[in-house]
């Protein structure tokens, strides 16, 4: 698959003749080509989708769809280990979360495999002599544009739905972390499903991603990644009035109240910031500790930073290195900003021997962030914790609420009644009470507020997303 496109169920050269060098993020050196995709593999890639819903994809029932995902799924589990070695080498992942995020993707698709005949229509009460019926059928052929830091997860959440409602898809995965993706739609067409139903076109967000989200066969487009961009798929999208589900980032509270459970609460935020060295939209990056505990949470979670460790993917540490070199200074400029502005490192974890050539950054507390400073407002995308006291429960629902982002969001308290009322008051598309679950499960519908962005992925509600609703009324007089 090096250099190459997978377009109609096989490989071909891209049009360009171009390469992208595929870089591990642990050592900074090339150990790869993917193909530099542009608007004409786009457009084969949409004629193929286009043929396949012509052919024999749009001739299977549900069931035979459903067994197809579920297929898949074991063939994902087959080539476990050659899918984590890609995802850990390429996305920079230490092993036991390149291991999750394996395993989830070949969940996703035995959930949706299993699903997919689950999606009932419904009838309408009409007027006498009527009969109405609601139906839902695929919008056709489906764009997925997949981010860097979960790339085979959010394939999983977003194709597997799409797939089970029997659209056919385009997938352009970042250039920063393509191969795991390509392997899969070799699996997918291993696994039987017919040509046409599963391309990816890798290459950079300017052209492929532009083309796809520009493409006039496009029915529908979900999207993964930043607001700034996601601006620029609405306003895409919106030329052909195609639907878009946008989820773009967080700046997500865990809320800490005087009377909660700390032995649960600081293992889950701590976690909740260096999952993936965090980079993660859901990433826990705000700490919220009521005033007369906050000395003493912070004190323990200084103390649990203090001992974390960062280092290359094989070593399995709590950290490994960020994506790339750019994004390693946008996450070091955010630490120096902050500590020039005066902010106070409460602890730093340490770098583990690393290679000089990787993308590194340790582990940072900051307590005491003002309120109104970028640290408690902007995402990092990297493992920084904003730490800041709040006075009672309606100032804690003021600030978790005081950023433009809404993803998800922690409350740790032990008082029931505060339980619901903080978390109904929250704007989060998600909101655990006394645990995190940094995004929850396959099962778990998961999508933004505000800037976060608008739909929902995961979950049964996922398969409403991508299809569309037909009403259907016969009058049998």
């Amino acid at each position: 698959m090096k250099g190459m496109v997978f377009i109609g169920g096989k490989w071909q050269a891209p049009s360009s003749g171009k390469t992208i060098d595929v870089i591990d993020p642990g050592t900074g050196q090339v150990i790869g080509r993917i193909a530099d995709g542009q608007a004409a593999d786009i457009d084969l890639a949409v004629k193929a989708a286009r043929q396949a819903l012509a052919g024999p994809w749009a001739r299977l029932t549900a069931t035979e769809r459903g067994r197809l995902l579920t297929r898949l799924a074991e063939r994902i589990m087959a080539n476990y280990d050659e899918l984590v070695d890609l995802e850990s080498r390429d996305c920079g992942k230490v092993l036991s979360t390149a291991r999750s995020d394996i395993k989830l993707l070949a969940r996703y698709f035995e959930f949706y495999g299993g699903a997919v005949d689950k999606i009932h229509g419904e009838i309408i009460p009409y007027q006498n002599n009527h009969a109405v019926s609601l139906v839902r059928q695929p919008f056709g052929v489906t764009g997925h544009i997949i981010p860097w830091n979960y790339p085979t997860q959010i394939l999983g959440r977003s194709v597997g739905a799409a797939l089970a409602m029997g659209n056919a898809t385009v997938v352009k995965p970042a250039e920063d972390a393509s191969l795991s993706i390509l392997r899969v739609a070799e699996l997918a067409a291993e696994a039987g499903f017919p040509e046409g139903t599963f391309n990816v076109v890798p290459g950079y967000g300017a052209t492929a991603g532009q083309a796809l989200i520009s493409h006039p066969g496009v029915n529908f487009v979900s999207f993964t990644g930043s607001p700034q961009v996601g601006t620029i798929v609405q306003q895409e999208t919106a030329r052909h009035h195609v639907k878009c589900v946008l989820e773009l980032g967080g700046k997500s509270p865990q809320v800490v109240f005087a009377d909660a459970n700390l032995e649960r609460a600081i293992p889950a935020i701590v976690n909740g910031i260096i999952q993936n060295a965090g980079q993660t939209c859901s990433a826990g990056s705000r700490l919220l500790v009521q005033k007369e505990i906050y000395d003493e949470v912070l004190a323990r979670v200084a103390d649990r930073f203090a001992k974390l460790r960062t280092g290359v993917q094989s070593d399995d540490l709590d950290c490994g290195p960020l994506i790339n070199a750019r994004q390693r200074e946008r996450v070091q400029r955010f630490i120096d900003d902050a500590v020039q502005s005066g902010a106070r490192i409460a602890a730093q974890g340490k770098l583990d021997g690393v290679p000089s050539g990787g993308f590194y950054v340790a582990p940072t507390l900051f307590a005491d962030v003002p309120r109104e400073h970028l640290l408690a407002k902007e995402e990092v995308f990297g493992p920084v914790l904003a730490a800041m006291p709040f006075e009672d429960e309606a100032d804690a629902i003021a600030l978790a609420n005081d950023t433009d982002y809404g993803l998800v969001a922690g409350v740790w308290t032990e008082h029931g009644g505060r339980q619901q009322r903080v978390a109904r008051a929250i704007d989060s598309g998600q909101v655990y009470i006394n645990c995190y679950g940094a995004g929850g499960g396959v099962e778990l519908p998961f999508g933004g507020f505000g800037k976060s962005g608008h739909g929902r992925e995961k979950g049964l509600l996922a398969l409403e997303e991508m299809s569309i609703t037909k009403t259907i009324v016969h009058n049998y007089e």
